[in-house]
């Protein structure tokens, strides 16, 4: 088999992902099973070309995140290394007596040709060699691998909230930061792993030098006890062969230990590092020039050896010229003609990317809630978000939007604001460092701490210490963390104005969903009986009443049916709301077969209908005094209902049902409107309340 056929091979299994199993085999049989002479040649030729391929890579890549595996990857390379001592001392205290090649011809070149055969000069280059490791490069690798971590980490947060803001004033697409974000989490898990994957380095060094010193002791106990050998001819042999072994391993820890630092010390940029180097450093022709005088001063200094100092002085003075050339040429290509320069610039053209669009859900924060959002601090808002869109997603029956957070340095520091369509909806005050004790109606003890109302539902409420958590508890408080506050006050906002989200987009989205499952279905319905404008209004009327809108293909149907005779969104919601009767009362009285309910007066009733008929608008034209009986009468007996634990429901005709649903909808929130044909036939109605005239 020759070279090119093993190459292939081993290209064949790092492309299957072979590649780092099969090292990490190879690894652990070094350390159990001996290894012949060749064997070892081979991996130790092996291992030098591994990391010299490492540190080229390093060298060559534009930023760290180009080669996010090299943490890993001086795990094995170390392991490697370390199984290769393992096995190397092996073979010299078996067979070191043999001096020569008794260790492999790799060894025994680095013993004979590096050092000259001279161990005393080997254990001086060698004792070099890992002081430059240990001392040096790993050394201050390690130290900028742990700064760098620190710095990386600190910053996580403020570059998320660019991200955030780049997005939202329309620098970057949602795929754009969506990568942006990733990569920002990847630069901090990759310095994090480096922090630690630098100590392997560090430890390697000290390994080589433990190594070294005990093969040295091992070889002179194994030559003059077990073979007879003299001290000096002892320590000739298994010093070379150790001294050689140790070169060996040193070369390539040299290698990745100066990878490792190149890398941590490297800045993002669009050029490698011998362009860097090429642009930064050997552009300035002052500095050449300064440089090749100096240099040639001291070659002419009598005693100094004038050729070298004079050929390196005329070559940096060379260099200073072509590149002062250089920048001339660039300046005469550049410079702008005289009479343009004097024409003030043109401004930049408007056009419609230069209009951010606006935010369909924004959460903005102060700056001491901004731990809050930030993972990194342990802030588990933004999880706790996407948990809220997705529930609501199941149970609307459409896709809630993303949340745009972002922090607003114009805000309180413990102030949060919830906007919709660019418009602020909900400014609280919380405090991060306490939890909210909620009263749910009924305590059996005070507090101490700081009064508020749950932001959501309006209850009394006060901010507790931790340490009252428990007994809190113990009084019925139900108690929160500050967090949960700002996702469940976002989660009833959005279920408050889900019919402002649900918008054509969304409906073509729901509609292309159904499509899947039955496409003549959305064929007829639209734009062969309604136009999808009407449809639109209908779920968002639906939507407005608290009805989800999951069913589509009952909403569908039942639009199709009506469309035909009318295209009224009114008269459309309806009848959905007819064909949706059963899931509308499950929602309301659960699996309870009986529904308890308000009535009206039918003398009531009978005014309001001939009220509405006589107007033009469809508004009943009532009295201010008759308007407030009804509303407090409404609320009495909602609170009745509510007390017994059911939920408010007015009963009333099909033709009233609508204005009446507006007319309490913001003083009776919690009141259901529901309309004679709405109730299922397997339903039992029981009335518990009557409202007339009088309240």
């Amino acid at each position: 088999m020759d070279v090119s056929s093993v190459i292939k091979i081993i290209s064949d299994f790092a492309r299957n992902g072979l590649g780092a199993p099969i090292l990490i085999l190879v690894m652990l049989s070094m350390l159990v099973l001996p290894l012949p002479p060749l064997m070892l040649d081979l991996l130790f030729t092996f291992n030098i070309a591994l990391s010299l391929i490492v540190l080229l890579v390093v060298v060559y890549s534009l930023k760290p995140l180009d080669f996010a595996v090299f943490p890993s990857f001086i795990l094995i390379a170390t392991l490697l290394r370390l199984g290769l001592n393992v096995a190397s001392t092996r073979v010299v205290l078996l067979e070191g007596h043999n001096g020569g090649d008794a260790a492999g011809k790799v060894i025994e070149a680095f013993g004979a040709f590096v050092i000259g055969g001279n161990y005393a000069v080997g254990l001086v280059v060698f004792s070099i060699l890992i002081i430059i490791n240990f001392v040096v490069v790993t050394k201050g690798a390690g130290r900028v691998s742990e700064v760098s971590a620190r710095f990386t980490l600190d910053a996580m947060p403020g570059k998320q909230m660019a991200v955030d803001a780049d997005l939202n004033a329309g620098v970057l697409t949602q795929e754009q930061a969506k990568e942006r974000r990733l990569e920002i989490s990847q630069e901090s898990d990759f310095y994090g792993s480096m922090d630690g994957a630098s100590k392997f380095v560090r430890g390697d060094a000290v390994a080589g030098i433990l190594i070294l010193l005990i093969n040295i002791i091992g070889g002179l106990g194994v030559g003059t006890i077990q073979h007879g050998l003299s001290f000096s001819q002892a320590m000739e042999y298994y010093t070379l062969l150790t001294i050689g072994d140790g070169l060996v391993a040193q070369i390539p820890a040299l290698l990745l230990s100066t990878a490792t630092a190149i890398i941590v010390t490297k800045v993002n940029s669009s050029q490698d590092m011998g362009q860097q180097i090429s642009f930064q450093v050997l552009s300035n022709a002052k500095a050449l020039a300064i440089t090749a005088g100096v240099i040639g001063l001291l070659g002419i200094i009598p005693g100094m050896p004038n050729l070298v100092f004079i050929t390196i002085a005329s070559a940096l003075g060379y260099a200073s010229y072509s590149v002062y050339k250089k920048q001339l040429k660039a300046e005469a290509f550049v410079e702008p003609d005289p009479m343009v320069h004097e024409m003030p610039d043109e401004p930049k053209e408007l056009t419609w990317d230069d209009v951010a669009p606006v935010d369909m859900i924004g959460l903005e924060v102060g700056y001491r809630l901004i731990p809050l959002v930030d993972k990194t601090q342990g802030g588990e808002l933004m999880s706790r978000i996407k948990g809220v869109r997705k529930k609501l997603s199941q149970e609307l029956g459409f896709l809630i939007p993303p949340v745009h957070i972002r922090d607003n340095l114009d805000l309180a520091p413990n102030v949060y604001r919830l906007t919709l369509m660019g418009v602020n909806i909900g400014e609280v005050e919380i405090h991060p460092d306490r939890e909210m004790a909620i009263n749910p109606g009924q305590v059996f003890g005070e507090l101490q701490g700081i009064d508020t109302q749950d932001p959501a539902f309006g209850l009394d409420a006060i901010w507790i210490e931790s340490t009252q958590k428990d007994q809190a508890q113990t009084f019925g408080y139900t108690v929160v963390d500050p967090g949960t506050v700002v996702a469940t006050h976002l989660s009833q906002i959005i279920q408050t104005h889900a019919h402002e989200l649900l918008g054509h987009e969304e409906v073509q989205q729901m509609l292309d969903t159904l499509k899947k499952s039955a496409p003549k279905l959305v064929e007829d319905l639209v734009p062969d009986t309604l136009p999808l404008g009407v449809v639109v209004k209908v779920l968002q009327n639906l939507l407005q009443e608290n009805i989800p809108v999951r069913d589509m293909r009952t909403i569908a149907e039942t639009l199709i049916e009506h469309g035909v005779v009318s295209q009224d969104s009114g008269a459309l919601t309806a009848a959905v709301r007819i064909s949706l009767g059963r899931s509308i009362v499950q929602k309301i009285s659960g699996l309870d077969k009986e529904l308890s309910v308000i009535t009206l007066d039918p003398d009531l009733e009978r005014l309001l209908q001939q009220s509405l008929q006589a107007s033009e608008d469809g508004s009943a034209g009532l009295e201010p005094g008759l308007a407030e009986r009804m509303i407090n009468a409404l609320q009495t007996s909602t609170q009745k209902l509510e007390m017994e634990g059911k939920s408010g429901v007015l009963l009333v005709s099909s033709l009233l049902r609508p204005w009446l649903a507006r007319f309490v909808r913001h003083s009776i929130s919690s009141l259901n409107v529901l309309s004679y044909n709405e109730i299922p036939e397997d339903r039992q109605v029981r009335v518990v309340g009557s409202v007339g005239q009088n309240g």
